[in-house]
């Protein structure tokens, strides 16, 4: 065969068979490329997958098993079905516990977001930007201090001679100075305090990064239709800050009802039981009482009021964004 003949032979045709023919090999090297893609992915995703199983929904399996059993952690269990969570929704002493975790959420949630809303928007007026930096700084410090630290320096600050009493003193409050965490009225609300303290400047530091994606012709329109720092509050910036709004009632919520840290070392539950909440009170049933199957109930109910109080939280901000 000549040369001539073997270039025609070799040339596409032009109906593209050519093309064609070159077409599926293609495909089957794209698709073992994605096949390759997607073991790799998966191969990085089994130690994260593995440790999540292993310390998240293997130890929820278990407490969902040990919850119907009557059982002290070392002996011989006994089915016992409903009664333990029978016990939780009967019990006065964990209901109790319940309802002093709704209170916290007052203080864990509105007034954290509540000042951080207002803190933000007044750092972000700041001309000074070092300032600003440094405002941020001392308010974010109190997340980066271990709870339980905080809840050890606060009780040293809210005793009858602590930092506390003493500024109420000099202020000439010295009449309702009080030893403010054995007192059974105000145990509650200063425990509180300490949580809208720590959380405060979390909700600050979040709100101010939301500010700055607002577009800032949205207030000098306003501004130039003569609104006010109100209106503008309310019109540009609350619905500018929905999502991290959202996020921080979210993370904050779960934080007063999942409270213990703060709890532990600055009152462990008392006096009497007038800051026990439901965190300190599975610890006590099932490492003091050893009443492993009652404690895994308590804690199933407390993660299902968990979802229950978060979940309309998400759904609600979803439905605002579409």
């Amino acid at each position: 065969m000549t040369d001539g003949a073997v270039a025609a032979v070799a040339a596409p045709r032009p109906d593209g068979t050519a093309a064609a023919a070159t077409a599926p090999p293609r495909r089957a090297a794209a698709k073992a490329a994605a096949r390759r893609g997607t073991l790799a992915g998966w191969l990085l995703l089994v130690p994260a997958l593995a440790a999540y199983v292993s310390f998240v929904v293997w130890p929820l399996i278990q407490g969902v098993q040990y919850s119907f059993y009557d059982w002290n952690g070392i002996g011989v269990a006994r089915w016992v079905g409903v009664d333990n969570y029978l016990t939780v929704f009967t019990d006065p002493d964990l209901l109790g516990a319940i309802r002093n975790a709704f209170v916290l959420i007052a203080f864990f949630t509105i007034i954290p977001v509540g000042a951080g809303l207002v803190l933000a928007t007044l750092i972000r007026g700041l001309r000074s930007k070092a300032f600003a930096a440094s405002a941020q700084t001392v308010l974010f410090l109190p997340q980066i201090i271990p709870l339980a630290a905080a809840g050890i320096a606060w009780s040293w600050m809210y005793a009858q001679t602590g930092a506390v009493n003493q500024i109420l003193g000099w202020l000439g409050l010295g009449w309702i100075t009080r030893p403010w965490l054995a007192d059974y009225g105000t145990a509650l609300p200063a425990v509180g305090l300490i949580g809208s303290w720590v959380l405060t400047g979390l909700c600050t530091v979040l709100l101010l990064t939301g500010l700055g994606k607002i577009d800032v012709s949205l207030y000098e329109a306003v501004r130039l239709d003569g609104a006010g720092w109100w209106r503008e509050f309310f019109t540009i910036t609350l619905p500018g800050l929905r999502q991290e709004i959202a996020v921080l009632v979210t993370v904050t919520v779960i934080a007063a009802l999942s409270s213990f840290d703060i709890i532990y070392t600055s009152t462990q539950g008392g006096p009497g039981r007038a800051t026990l909440v439901p965190g300190l009170s599975i610890f006590r049933i099932g490492f003091t009482q050893s009443d492993v199957g009652l404690a895994s109930a308590f804690g199933i109910v407390l993660m299902v009021l968990v979802l229950v109080v978060v979940l309309p939280i998400q759904r609600l901000s979803r439905a605002s964004d579409s």
